[in-house]
């Protein structure tokens, strides 16, 4: 028996960040065969938030969630409201 799953690669740019001391965790990822990245924000409450659109390089996968965190951490959480984010 063998096993056909795809492995999933983690990129080395996952990451956790506080947005106003609460924990947001950026991942990305893909599968072994495709070249391009997924990018995944999972929010204090544990929600998943995935991104339509893949990202050529797994450093503009985390550019683009910081800056998602910065600008619309409403979009993520309600009652963050305008707070500043911090690398972990």
């Amino acid at each position: 028996m063998t096993n056909d799953d795809p492995t999933l690669i983690r990129s080395a740019k996952s990451q956790r960040i506080l947005v106003d001391g609460l924990p947001f965790a950026i991942e990305i990822f893909r599968l072994d065969h495709h070249a391009d990245w997924t990018l995944e924000v999972v929010d204090p409450d544990g929600t998943s938030h995935v991104w339509d659109d893949t990202f050529k390089k797994d450093k503009s996968a985390r550019d683009e969630a910081i800056r998602a965190l910065q600008v619309g951490a409403t979009a993520f959480m309600s009652d963050l409201g305008d707070r500043s984010v911090s690398l972990q």
